[in-house]
């Protein structure tokens, strides 16, 4: 049946529709014919603002078919434009409009916490909403920041940055105390004062106040010279020297009461990367690029506006926010983030002298990633982000570490060590480990081994740590890596096991992610499992060939030359008296013991050797 000719057609609905909208401030939802939320918006006058969509003025492509998909509104009216612009942001990011510049909501942003509520407080990072006691220092660019930052303070302030289980067990030091990264309290090794003082000082670093920080420690090393206290001032001397050194490398500006951000937006074709330089107190606490889903045809300004608003709002602006694009609504956001964290942010665009010059590097780094992030084949790219997702976090790993065992029925046992990043494989960074001293055949003994002798030198500062450690097996070894971790007083680094099926067969395989309630299985045709396997069965490859390398050399040489105790010239008597190898091998304990310069014990080691 034919409608009648009184009904309105749906275009016509939605044109009354809008019509019909207030002249007040608030929030826009275009939707689709199936109610798909396609676009949201803040206006000043929701009339004015959605009615000009429907105009038959020239558009840019991306909004003419914006409108072409448009089926129905929603509106929500609010009392300021600020509030609709908070609003928006919320929106956007619940809903991942198709039509909107959508940045992943990076819910694990770091921090360095310093708790406050045990004897011996502790610096570890941090990630996720800030409701413990103690100190919050950042938000961090980066976890790499985080631990760059964390292995300064190690080296002039050794404060605990070990897990509270970890400490609360202790009945002796760990490697951290033999370092001289950590003063020991878990064992009473340092006073409550002492420790107390260190964490103060600490405290003062991180709020860009290290120039109060070595005057005092200036002061209290003439004062134990006089006293003639000559290594506690050598010590001093050494720690302020550590920190004139960090100060030379963070600072990059001369005031140190500047707080802000320097954010860059820079385009190539439909690809935009937004780079964040952030100064805090007079250092800088690194830089950090990021890639949001940007629409066809949008410009640098719409996506820095997008950008900061669903940057900031929820997680806090500092004092001052520069941008290397002019922002229309520039004073709204200001407000709004004003709002939102409490305290006054000012958004600048025209600026000279120093924050022209960070400004400037911002754009740098911005085009050294957009050209980087080019270069890179895109299939790597989707496998790392379809990675992030499998793993529920918010940033891909920038470095991935994977460990591999390999043997022949215990013999020659060697643990691989292999290093992957966005580009491929990094082989100079690859290792292989001898494991020694190990049950043949024990593949947990031999994993806490490789795993210990690499993090006790990351554990150092000597190697950089990874974002994604990666375990070629199960529950077992997981277990291992994890436990070398806590032992080690590593923090925030995932820890993955990739289990195979029961037939072995690829794409049967089993994610294991330590800390998590349930296994994560992907499909064979994930690019994630892609990306873990080819990482894994590049492990996989360097452990062989170097198990291989050492049991070949291992047969090459005399079974005699591995008896602890028996040198050139015994061997030489043994092979004379019994007519060769094979004579010894059939040869007694006793037999043995009555050639001369060998002793019972030694003839009962070279029988073992033989016969097991």
């Amino acid at each position: 049946m034919s409608e009648g000719r009184g009904a309105p057609s749906a275009r016509e609905s939605l044109h009354e529709k809008v019509r019909s909208l207030p002249e007040r401030p608030g929030v826009y939802r275009m939707l689709d014919t199936e109610g798909t939320i396609l676009y949201v918006g803040k206006a000043r006058s929701l009339r004015r603002r959605v009615s000009s969509y429907f105009t038959r003025s020239r558009k840019p492509p991306k909004t003419e078919r914006l409108v072409q998909r448009i089926a129905d509104l929603e509106v929500t009216v609010t009392h300021t434009e600020a509030e609709a612009l908070i609003l928006e942001n919320n929106l956007i990011k619940a809903h991942q409009p198709r039509y909107n510049v959508l940045l992943r909501d990076d819910k694990s942003y770091p921090y360095i916490y310093l708790s406050s509520h045990q004897r011996f407080p502790r610096l570890t990072l941090h990630r996720g909403g800030r409701s413990g006691p103690g100190r919050y220092f950042g938000p961090f660019p980066s976890s790499g920041a985080v631990r760059e930052t964390l292995g300064y303070l190690q080296k002039v302030f050794p404060i605990r940055q070990c897990r509270d289980t970890f400490f609360r067990n202790r009945s002796r030091p760990c490697l951290q105390y033999q370092i001289r990264r950590c003063t020991a309290p878990c064992v009473g090794y340092v006073s409550e004062a002492d420790y107390a003082a260190d964490v103060r000082h600490a405290e003062l670093f991180l709020e860009g106040r290290s120039a109060e920080v070595i005057e005092d420690l200036v002061e209290r090393m003439e004062a134990a010279s006089e006293a003639l206290a000559f290594e506690e001032a050598a010590r001093l001397r050494d720690r302020i020297a550590t920190l004139r050194q960090i100060q030379q490398r963070q600072s990059v500006i001369r005031d140190r009461d500047d707080d802000l951000d320097a954010v860059a937006c820079i385009t190539e074709g439909d690809t935009a990367c937004i780079e964040v330089l952030s100064i805090r107190g007079g250092s800088s606490l690194g830089n950090r690029s990021y890639f949001p889903n940007v629409p066809s045809g949008a410009r640098e300004s719409e996506i820095l506006a997008s950008f900061l608003a669903q940057h900031y709002l929820g997680r806090g602006a500092p004092a001052e926010v520069v941008v290397n694009w002019p922002i229309r609504e520039r004073e709204l956001l200001g407000s709004a983030l004003t709002s939102a964290g409490g305290g006054a942010v000012a958004i600048r665009h025209r600026v000279r002298g120093e924050r022209r010059r960070w400004l400037e590097m911002a754009e740098e780094n911005a085009r050294y990633a957009l050209a980087s992030r080019s270069a890179s084949a895109a299939s790597q790219q989707r496998r790392y982000q379809a990675l992030a997702e499998a793993l529920d976090v918010d940033v891909p790993p920038e470095r991935i570490e994977c460990f591999d065992i390999s043997h022949t029925a215990g013999e020659a046992t060697v643990a691989s060590c292999v290093v992957f990043n966005r580009d491929g494989p990094v082989k100079s960074d690859y290792r292989r480990f001898n494991i020694r001293d190990v049950a043949a055949g024990d593949d947990y003994a031999a994993m806490h081994q490789a795993l210990w002798r690499r993090y006790r030198r990351a554990s150092a500062g000597e190697i950089p740590l990874p974002d994604l450690l990666l375990i070629d097996g199960g529950k077992g070894q997981l277990a291992q890596a994890c436990s070398v971790l806590d032992e080690l007083g590593v923090d925030g680094v995932p820890v993955l096991g990739i289990a195979k099926g029961p037939e072995r067969r690829p794409g049967e395989e089993t994610l294991l992610l330590a800390g998590a309630e349930r296994e994560i299985v992907l499909p064979a045709d994930s690019p994630a499992l892609h990306l873990l396997q080819q990482v894994r069965d590049e492990a996989h490859r360097f452990a062989v060939a170097g198990h291989r390398q050492r049991r070949d050399k291992a047969r090459r040489e005399s079974t005699l030359e591995a008896v602890p105790g028996l040198g050139p010239k015994r061997r030489q008597s043994l092979l004379k008296r019994f007519g060769g190898l094979q004579g010894v091998r059939q040869a007694g304990i006793e037999d043995l013991a009555g050639v001369p310069g060998i002793s019972k014990p030694l003839a009962r080691r070279i029988y073992d050797t033989f016969h097991g």
